[in-house]
């Protein structure tokens, strides 16, 4: 699943949506108020207030542009306090587009959404999402807290270059990008389909107008096997087919590896990341089960994260990538530079790249 926007049609309709008129959509159900008094309560008995309230709800729904293992922190969760969870799951702009929508036609859904950055940063605009207080934010890393408060980073992906052990030795990995116009890696190398972020970031460290030639030079020189969909990639780097790919989320190979694949990862400067986020609708129709459901993501949940190879924001669980020095994409630049970032993307990587 990609995290970027994956169609710029879709992209240019969610922001006439969002941007149109220059005036919000958002309508409400009168229970802004409501929502507000229990996300911002800070009394001893909250915990307590908290799990009565959400006893009497029932039930909360989630729209979630998560991975695969989503449902396995919807279980813990139902199995620790008995809530039932409703959940839809689409891609980050799909995910967006609905909520932006229900709101406009009046219909108030949806509790808790969990998405991309970007995703998270276009509700925050629409102003569709509800400041939160709970006592787990202090334990998470700074980058995660957002200026506006109205969403929080649970994790952060990190994009990792992998390579399938048995066609690619250690001591033959690059060091720098510098090293991918060795004429050894022709025909070896791939790249996702839609990381146009990640692209403009690496451009901006090295310099754009360096960085673009340097890209341009690779993909001229040894190709580009242009891929759409980061778990494709990192399952063709298993199997072979592309042994050695550019752009992986750190988790994939890490899992695949742990099945016995031969895949690894490897990290060439700079360390590109993105957060994936979680926020409040701001007219939840059942606010006591989402703040649990929040607060639960913010603490249980950063463990189970883990467990699964996924980094999560919270400091006191320690991770492998702390070792290393991430540069993490802004998702509000990430909104306010789209169609740049990808005309960018396809003038350097897909016009020359082989896509499949």
């Amino acid at each position: 699943m990609s995290h970027s926007f994956a169609k710029r049609s879709v992209t240019l309709l969610l922001l006439a949506l969002i941007f149109g008129n220059g005036l919000s959509l958002a309508q409400t159900n009168g229970n802004q108020s409501a929502v507000a008094g229990i996300a911002l309560y800070k009394g001893e008995n909250r915990l307590q207030r908290l799990i009565e309230g959400a006893k009497k709800e029932g039930e909360l729904t989630v729209y979630h542009a998560q991975v695969e293992e989503f449902p396995i922190l919807i279980e813990a969760f139902t199995k620790k306090y008995g809530i039932k969870v409703k959940d839809w799951r689409s891609s980050s702009e799909n995910v967006t587009q609905r909520v932006v929508t229900e709101a406009h036609g009046g219909r108030f859904v949806v509790d808790i959404v969990d998405n991309s950055g970007p995703g998270m940063e276009a509700l925050h605009r629409e102003k569709l999402l509800q400041r939160v207080e709970s006592p787990y934010l202090r334990d998470l890393m700074p980058q995660a807290l957002r200026p506006h408060e109205e969403w929080v980073a649970t994790t952060y992906d990190v994009f990792v270059q992998g390579y399938n052990t048995n066609k690619i030795k250690k001591d033959e990995l690059p060091k720098t990008y510098q090293d991918l116009l060795d004429p050894k890696w022709k025909g070896r190398l791939g790249i996702e389909a839609e990381d146009q972020n990640w692209l403009a970031t690496v451009l901006e460290d090295l310099g754009p107008e360096k960085g673009k030639k340097l890209f341009k030079d690779i993909v001229g020189v040894n190709g580009m096997s242009v891929r759409k969909g980061h778990s494709l990639l990192a399952n063709l780097v298993a199997s072979g087919e592309v042994p050695l790919a550019l752009t992986l989320y750190n988790y994939k190979p890490e899992q695949l590896k742990k099945k016995g694949a031969p895949i690894d990862w490897f990290a060439i400067s700079p360390v590109i990341a993105h957060f994936r986020g979680i926020g409040l609708a701001k007219d939840a129709p059942h606010p006591y089960a989402a703040m649990l459901f929040y607060d639960f993501m913010l603490n249980e949940g950063q463990q189970i994260y883990a467990d699964l190879s996924h980094r999560p924001t919270n400091t006191r669980i320690s991770t492998s990538m702390k070792k290393l020095e991430l540069k993490f994409i802004d998702p509000a630049r990430a909104i306010d530079l789209q169609d740049k970032w990808t005309q960018e993307f396809e003038e350097v990587i897909t016009k020359n790249g082989k896509n499949k």
